[in-house]
């Protein structure tokens, strides 16, 4: 190939190396961005994961201000991942982004807990009545080990995982409805919710009702009794109403101003 080169004009060796190895280039240059683009998006993951743990767990409390150029420095990147992140955040209603002006943890809304709770109690219901409808011997197995994980917790008094399999249990549900992504909606709702109930009563004093309650859903959807599903499902949501009215009772320094 060398003699061949040799040969040729100066102008051909560079039409053939151009023809020949600047597609190879464009290549690589491609997979680098794709591999650049997987990093970042991987970063993103981490910082939303770690701030939303942080917001959900009241690690950061509503009104905390958190710096874009501080969370940059601990994990070791650019702003633009943690603008990212802050963005998604943004719109799940855990982050005020303001411009010229420092990012906050959101306040509570009473209007936007109102609209959480009815849009997730409309979703529910759906659920429930497909999931009665729908539910096989399948459905039995789900729940049970479902509702048997629950209670292993609980024995052990390992509670920090509850919340999990409590996510776990209406993943379930919407996937015996056949309505797997009915669960986006029902997890972002209930998210903002959750943040707010870990001002009021411990987990050990709210999670055998929950267990209780799930039980009582279970048998019900089992039995193809849809509406009764739903009339408990409705009594499960309902149990927040006067946990809510107190924790804004004797937190209202984490509410935002009156919204109507």
């Amino acid at each position: 190939m060398a003699g061949i080169e040799e040969n040729l004009p100066r102008s051909a060796i560079g039409e053939i190396t151009e023809r020949g190895y600047k597609p190879l280039a464009k290549r690589k240059e491609r997979r680098m961005q794709n591999n650049l683009a997987q990093d970042r998006r991987t970063t993103v993951d981490e910082i939303f994961e770690h701030l939303f743990d942080e917001i959900s767990s009241l690690r950061l409390r509503p009104g905390d201000r958190i710096s874009e150029a501080e969370i940059a420095a601990r994990f070791g990147v650019s702003r633009q991942p943690v603008r990212d992140a802050f963005t998604r955040l943004a719109n799940l209603d855990l982050l005020l982004i303001r411009p010229q002006r420092a990012t906050e943890v959101k306040r509570f809304s009473s209007r936007e807990i109102e609209k959480s709770r009815f849009v997730r109690a409309a979703v529910e219901a759906e659920v429930l009545r497909r999931a009665a409808a729908r539910a096989d011997g399948e459905a039995a197995k789900l729940l049970d080990a479902c509702l048997k994980r629950q209670r292993a917790v609980i024995e052990k008094a390992d509670l920090q995982n509850f919340g999990v399999l409590d996510y776990e249990f209406h993943k379930a549900l919407c996937s015996i409805a056949g309505v797997d992504f009915a669960f986006e909606v029902i997890s972002t709702e209930k998210a903002k919710v959750d943040r707010l109930c870990n001002l009021g009563l411990s987990k050990e004093d709210r999670m055998p009702q929950l267990l209780e309650d799930h039980e009582a859903i279970a048998d019900a959807i089992l039995a193809g009794d849809a509406e009764r599903a739903v009339k408990i499902g409705m009594v499960h949501l309902s149990r927040l109403d006067s946990t809510i009215a107190s924790i804004a009772e004797t937190n209202a320094h984490y509410f935002e101003p009156d919204d109507g």
